[in-house]
């Protein structure tokens, strides 16, 4: 009994590489987890009905404020502070290392999908809720409880929380443009035209009083006999207004509403201004005549981490399991689970030490490693969510987003553990 306890000691407390025994490696993956999930509780506390000092409305405004201004900032100030266009060349490994999750997760979706048989239409729910994962929100505040600890392997407390911050920005822009162009089509609804169906068919519906009135309106009884003829326009005017239409319709068609919100809109500026010295020494050195404005960013970028993890849980109350899971059935939501927190992360943990094999990746940067593994590991997107509620369902997105986060907790603890065991 003796010598198992002296072995478990010596394996838990003797160092590893790195100069970090097993057991603080552990300490260093939980602790992150653990301030998330209590910051979390506090936020549900708050907003419970016994407290209620963050109510809908308020929860609604402090995610909006989170997004529309505090995120955009910390974007700003961290990306533009650490990227060069020396750098930008360096990190392209970022950007396409989110294309290569998306497919890379897409696939093992079409696997579980093609094995469970999930009901009719949510074949390709499946697929996108396993394959598209938070690149976001979710990485950038386990990067600051990480940092937080300066017992992390990381080194530097400030050069680990920014060079973290500026790696998991410069991949945002690219999930946007995967959510809203590939996420948007792959959640069509189905040739019935809804996702409300009633075993297989669509439900009954009366017709409305507008529709009614619609058809009143266009039938033969109610058209004209002599039509007014179309005015003759000037040959110019014609030109402009076909101009405008194109560039309406291809606004419409590559989602650019969509695309640029706040914060890809702060790291594209941010890459700009970055990339070109002049810009760069204006604003982002500290005795840039204007550095100021990026102090200021700074300030209201670091309440973004409390923000967005009291807001969170207005995510989860919002998404409570309710009629989505009841539609999907246990089967194929346990799937989903199990596919993105189980088997999506070894596969990306292969994409990422292939990289590093074939020198594609900065040599010696540990950081830069870690964010990219992170980009594998993390939940089901909830931007992911929004865009399916745009397409008719929410429901079935809230009730996976409620329970892939819970389970989140336990399953990003273990893979750090790993991560941080490879990497030192």
């Amino acid at each position: 009994m003796d010598r198992v306890q002296r072995v478990l000691t010596q394996i838990l407390m003797e160092p590893h590489r790195g100069g970090q025994s097993l057991l603080g490696t552990i300490k260093i993956a939980v602790l992150p987890i653990a301030k998330v999930f209590t910051m979390c509780f506090l936020g549900f506390l708050m907003a419970s009905k016994y407290v209620n000092i963050l109510p809908a409305n308020g929860r609604k405004l402090l995610n909006g404020l989170v997004f529309s201004l505090l995120l955009p900032c910390l974007i700003f100030s961290q990306l533009g502070e650490a990227i060069t266009f020396e750098k930008m060349l360096q990190w392209w490994f970022i950007p396409f290392n989110v294309v290569l999750a998306t497919i890379s997760g897409s696939i093992i979706g079409l696997i579980v999908a093609t094995i469970i048989r999930p009901p009719y239409p949510y074949f390709k729910f499946t697929i996108i809720q396993i394959g598209i994962g938070n690149i976001g929100n979710v990485p950038l505040v386990l990067i600051a409880a990480l940092c937080r600890d300066k017992s992390n392997p990381f080194g530097d407390t400030e050069k680990c929380s920014q060079d973290g911050n500026a790696y998991i920005s410069f991949g945002q822009w690219v999930g946007a443009i995967v959510l809203y162009t590939y996420v948007f089509n792959m959640l069509a609804p189905p040739p019935e035209g809804t996702f409300d169906l009633v075993d297989g068919h669509l439900p009954v519906k009366s017709p409305s009083k507008e529709s009614s009135q619609a058809l009143r309106d266009n039938s033969p009884e109610q058209v004209p006999l002599l039509a007014q003829e179309p005015v003759a326009t000037d040959h110019t005017a014609q030109k402009k207004d076909k101009i405008k239409d194109f560039l309406k319709f291809l606004y419409e068609k590559l989602k650019l509403k969509q695309i640029l919100q706040p914060p890809i809109i702060a790291s594209i500026l941010a890459m700009v201004i970055g990339c070109v010295p002049f810009l760069k020494r204006l604003i982002f050195t500290s005795d840039a005549p204007l550095y100021f404005f990026t102090d200021s960013c700074m300030i209201l970028g670091e309440a973004m981490i409390p923000c967005i993890l009291l807001a969170l849980e207005e995510t989860l109350l919002t998404v409570r399991p309710g009629t989505g899971s009841s539609r999907l059935g246990l089967r194929t939501t346990a799937a989903i689970i199990f596919g993105r927190l189980v088997l999506v992360p070894p596969t990306g943990l292969g994409i990422v030490m292939l990289a590093d094999r074939l020198g594609l990746l900065p040599p010696g940067d540990k950081m830069f490693r870690f964010v990219l593994l992170l980009q594998h590991t993390m939940p089901t997107s909830v931007l992911s969510g929004a865009v399916a509620n745009l397409r008719g369902c929410g429901k079935e997105a809230a009730a996976v987003l409620f329970w892939v986060h819970i389970f989140a907790i336990f399953s990003m603890a273990g893979w750090i553990i790993l991560y941080l065991n490879i990497l030192f």
